[in-house]
């Protein structure tokens, strides 16, 4: 079966679903248990109700399971082969060229939040299974492009999902890169958390999430150090802004588990203040924290042959002159100890009378090479692209596949294209994901065909 001819004639249904899907703003504003009928916000709800009603039209059994999560099945079997993938996007952030949400098709891509992230992979992996039951292949296992509602805050509508449906054998997750990722690191969420009243500063915020590097970061003075900052910023060429007292500096996006893709606005700031105030929790940062994306100034770096190196990142602060929190995000391999570096987070919080404080802690995911899911995945891959010269590898970014007992990632970014997840500008080539298309097609047929 050449699955790459077919999945050419899909060429602008792919496209016609995949631009009307970005341009719901699928951001998570609110997480509300109590709304039953839109948990995540009405958004995300119109863009599982989407999905599900294209599966529907499309002869699938279909499912959403209360408003959480849903799925499009298809085959036979008792075992359930999973393809995760994601509605929900992180906060747009930084400077665009167009909208974020306006889904601009522009030589050969389509511009937009969540178009790699994961939107665009999602689709694809959906028009693969419609390849393969149109083909009229039968399967021994039933196949479901599972779409998840909040994997960029938490995971709890695939976790909810997993309460009332069976757990898949076997999954993959459209949602990183190509050959195929296999182990993601550690995933640690933690802040510091403290009082604190300063003449010179009355308010300071940045970030929007735990992953993502905050490109915009903003204090509130109450002295005039406006030649001091314009001079800074021309010293260092960096960007920024005076409106009247609030003092504005502008970094880069990144992904926080690839922090060195961006620049840190907060460390931006505090590099700067820390010459004009006694703050104690601007030198706490200073000490402990800015520029340092491995934790190398904490004490907890480490590194493992495949999982590389811990990453740190300080993705958030807000102090309103009274109440200081500053929100950190780890993403750390198979070795970390994480008894002795919560004892290290501790001691250099208290230095500065900062309370340390665990918010959630996410343990590695490993699915071994040798492992057959693995072998015939990176099969498909090389089936498509004849590329059996880069190698499958590890990741820091944390993708659905985590949540299942075997599951792993799976594209959809092709080696040597940019990565923009969680950046201004995102977008999908859409060539790629026609070619990604055929590997998800080959890919559903060997590991559930018969």
């Amino acid at each position: 079966m050449n699955w790459l001819e077919l999945a050419e004639k899909k060429r602008e249904e792919f496209i016609k679903v995949t631009t009307e899907l970005l341009q719901i703003p699928t951001v998570l504003e609110k997480f509300d248990p109590e709304n039953k009928e839109m948990p995540f916000g009405k958004d995300i709800r119109q863009a599982l109700d989407m999905m599900l009603e294209i599966g529907k039209q499309d002869g699938f059994i279909t499912k959403n399971v209360d408003n959480y999560a849903g799925h499009i099945e298809y085959g036979n079997g008792e075992e359930v082969l999973g393809i995760l993938g994601h509605l929900d996007v992180v906060p747009t952030g930084g400077k665009w060229i167009n909208p974020p949400f306006s889904a601009v098709e522009r030589d050969g891509k389509i511009y937009a939040r969540g178009a790699m992230d994961d939107k665009g992979p999602t689709v694809a992996a959906y028009l693969a299974l419609k390849m393969v039951k149109e083909q009229g292949i039968e399967l021994n296992k039933k196949v479901r492009v599972i779409l998840g509602c909040d994997e960029e805050t938490g995971m709890r509508g695939l976790k909810h999902y997993l309460t009332k449906e069976k757990m898949p054998d076997i999954g993959f997750a459209p949602d990183a890169e190509f050959p195929l990722i296999y182990a993601e690191k550690g995933i640690y969420m933690y802040d510091f958390i403290g009082e604190a009243e300063n003449q010179l500063i009355t308010s300071m915020n940045a970030g929007d999430r735990y992953n993502i590097v905050p490109d915009v970061c903003e204090v509130t003075l109450t002295k005039d150090l406006r030649k001091e900052f314009n001079k800074y910023l021309d010293d260092f060429n960096y960007s920024g802004e005076i409106h009247n007292n609030k003092y504005t500096i502008y970094g880069k996006n990144a992904h926080a588990a690839m922090p060195d893709l961006g620049l840190n606005a907060i460390s931006l700031m505090v590099e700067f203040l820390k010459n004009h105030t006694d703050a104690f929790f601007i030198h706490f940062i200073d000490e402990f924290l800015t520029f340092d994306n491995y934790g190398k100034k904490l004490g907890i770096d480490c590194s493992d042959k495949e999982m590389k190196d811990l990453t740190n990142n300080l993705a958030f602060i807000s102090y309103d002159g009274q109440n200081i929190r500053i929100k950190m995000n780890i993403r750390y391999p198979r070795n970390y100890d994480f008894e002795a570096g919560e004892v290290k987070l501790t001691k250099a919080g208290a230095k500065y009378n900062l309370e340390y404080k665990c918010i959630e802690n996410k343990g590695p995911h490993y699915v071994s090479p040798d492992d057959e899911l693995v072998k015939s995945l990176h099969s498909a891959y090389v089936k498509y692209t004849g590329d059996t010269e880069n190698e499958i590898f590890t990741i820091g970014g944390g993708t659905y596949a985590r949540v299942l007992t075997k599951a792993v990632a799976f594209g959809a970014l092709f080696p040597g294209e940019e990565e923009l997840a969680h950046q201004p500008n995102e977008y999908l080539i859409i060539d790629q994901m026609i070619k990604a298309i055929a590997i998800y097609a080959e890919s559903i047929v060997l590991l559930a065909g018969k």
